[in-house]
């Protein structure tokens, strides 16, 4: 028995707020869909669709994350659909059908996929190294490389940093207002560390991101205390063991 649309005469059963999406490889096609039975019993829907091979696609009603669902006779339910092809993905159009079957009845929704490219970033260094080390009390300029290893443009990059409790960071530029795709630019991060640090291994996290891509990049900076800090350590030592000495002289024979 071949299969018919469970379609009534005017408005199709299956239809899509936006039937055409055009998005980057590594972003989610989210499309706004609304199924409704039109026949005069509730039924069950099993849904599908034909996919290009490694992505993914997710049917949702309400949040929740369905296969199939039941919907009453002469009422409409709302699912959305997710797909995201493999980061791969080469630009193109691409045909998504979609079928919703209730026992002999389906109906069919045509769906496509305009992908674009993809949206990458790296953060980094010229030379790849991320650690260093600092004095405490002082400034350190890192130099950070940020690059766009994907084929689309970036635009309004941001950078920032997720540093040690009252350290300061400063950038220079801020913000890339524009990355061309394979080109990169160098940024200058200012760090500050606090007087009176206590000498060890500190991790800031640098990060560059937009809208549609992030990067973040662990720095290992080795705190050492400064020479005036070392001097004043050893005089205190010095004067305490005086005292000490004193003390015995003073009273250690009574």
């Amino acid at each position: 028995m071949s299969k018919q649309s469970i379609a009534q005469k005017g408005t199709p059963p299956f239809t899509a707020r936006l039937m055409n999406i055009e998005a980057a490889a590594n972003t989610t096609f989210t499309y706004n869909t609304k199924l409704r039975n039109a026949a005069s019993l509730p039924r069950i829907y099993q849904l599908s669709a034909t996919i290009p091979p490694g992505w993914n696609i997710a049917f949702k009603v309400e949040g929740m994350q369905v296969t199939s669902l039941n919907i009453d006779s002469g009422r409409t339910q709302d699912i959305t659909i997710e797909i995201n092809p493999t980061i791969q993905t080469k630009p193109g159009k691409y045909a998504i059908p979609v079928v919703a079957t209730a026992g002999s009845d389906s109906t069919r929704l045509n769906l496509e996929a305009v992908v674009k490219g993809t949206y990458t970033v790296q953060l980094t260094t010229p030379s790849g190294r991320l650690s260093d080390d600092v004095t405490e009390g002082s400034r350190k300029e890192i130099h950070l490389l940020v690059k766009n290893t994907g084929t689309i443009a970036l635009e309004n990059l941001a950078l920032s940093a997720q540093a040690p409790p009252q350290w300061e960071t400063t950038f220079s530029p801020s913000t890339i207002t524009r990355l061309e795709p394979g080109k990169d630019e160098e940024v200058i991060a200012t760090l500050h560390v606090p007087d009176k640090t206590i000498a060890g291994d500190y991790v800031t996290t640098f990060s560059a991101r937009n809208n549609n891509s992030s990067s973040d990049a662990a720095f290992r900076m080795t705190v050492r205390t400064s020479v005036l800090t070392g001097w004043l350590g050893l005089l205190v030592i010095l004067v305490a063991l005086g005292v000490v000495y004193y003390l015995i002289r003073k009273y250690g024979r009574r």
